[in-house]
């Protein structure tokens, strides 16, 4: 069954498209990720799962059922929102159960309840305290407990650890996912962070301007990618990404980079393309040459991330971005270079369309 489908969904703002003819489908017990760069549309999206916006035409379904006349108080939605959101003046035991005492439920009923979700989340000995006692990683499992403590079917998560340190983001990582499986539900995460996607997600459904551009499970979509969107965002650095020409739908030439292409699908025609290369797969001065296509560039400036180099080049004033091992290179700095990429290493995109056209070959 499917939790949430969206059928050709639009959502307009004085006149301004936000949501454009979305089309979404998120399996039921999975862990999905909603992922697009700022401003790609995340915040309506989830507005529109919950019921706090309409759409302007369309359809939405939760669990099979048209929810167009259902209130966001009948949707049985559990939310973590992106800010804490905690009433100061309660307790954490009362934060977390305050959603409960909404649906009527008496206090005493609520222990169990609360008790259990602050075991889940290791914040029992946090329930007698008040917020401002609790430090920024504590007040953050509070606001999830909170918003999982509903008995629902469904959580929506609205990026909910922005803003906490990176190790504190790690245990809460593992936290999520066994409470995933623990309540056998469907988490919906929201994120611009393409290491949260990857590491969290079972499903990833990509959301560039108001419209799912590609959605897979998170395996076979970092791997093949069929929007040059997704292979642009999911990925650290972001993938390298810039123009080039197929001359008769079998050769391709950019920034003196010539090569063969292997097509996919249905014929490849002449034209405009877009091409993506990941930073690496881009070699500096490689010892090797054979069956790289090799090109000189300009190094202008160089990151040290201790297990690796960041490096930014330019090539033919395109400028490109490699993450290559520290170990193994001698000193690298500014000045001149050659770099080497496999051609199977080159995916190649409509310039129109952004879908996959192929990838290159020797």
């Amino acid at each position: 069954m499917l939790a949430v489908e969206f059928r050709n969904v639009t959502k307009k703002f004085k006149q301004v498209v936000i949501a454009q003819e979305m089309n979404l489908r998120i399996r039921e017990g999975r862990f999905s990720v909603i992922f697009g760069a700022p401003g790609a549309g995340k915040s309506t999206l989830l507005r529109l799962i919950t019921g706090l916006d309409k759409p302007d035409q369309g359809e939405i379904f939760l669990r099979g059922v048209d929810v167009g006349k259902v209130s966001a108080a009948d949707r049985n939605i559990g939310y973590v929102p992106q800010s804490f959101a905690l009433y100061p003046h309660y307790s954490v035991f009362d934060n977390i159960a305050y959603p409960l005492r909404l649906m009527g439920v008496r206090k005493q009923d609520c222990v169990p309840v609360v008790e259990q979700v602050a075991r889940q989340l290791q914040i029992t000995h946090l329930l007698k305290k008040k917020p401002d006692q609790c430090s920024g990683g504590e007040k953050q499992r509070v606001a999830i407990a909170r918003g999982i403590v509903k008995d629902t079917k469904i959580f929506i998560l609205d990026d909910p650890l922005t803003g906490l340190d990176f190790k504190l983001r790690e245990r809460l990582f593992d936290d999520l996912r066994q409470m995933r499986e623990d309540l056998g539900a469907t988490f919906i995460y929201t994120t611009s962070d393409p290491l949260e996607s990857l590491i969290l997600a079972e499903d990833i459904h990509v959301l560039d301007a108001g419209k799912i551009v590609e959605s897979g499970e998170t395996d076979a979509l970092y791997a093949h990618p069929q929007h040059v969107r997704t292979m642009e965002l999911l990925g650290f650095p972001n993938t390298n990404v810039f123009p080039g020409t197929l001359d008769d739908g079998t050769r391709v030439a950019s920034q003196g980079l010539r090569f063969a292409l292997a097509a996919s699908g249905s014929a490849a025609k002449a034209g405009d393309v877009r091409i993506a290369v990941r930073p690496q797969n881009i070699r500096i001065n490689p010892e090797f040459r054979d069956g790289l296509l090799v090109v000189p560039a300009d190094v202008t400036l160089v990151e040290d991330l201790g297990g690796e180099l960041h490096v930014y080049l330019e090539v033919e004033k395109t400028p490109l971005e490699a993450l290559i091992p520290n170990a193994g290179i001698e000193s690298l700095t500014e000045g001149k270079a050659t770099i080497g990429i496999q051609p199977g290493d080159l995916k190649v995109y409509s310039a129109s369309t952004g879908q996959f056209i192929g990838q290159g070959v020797a």
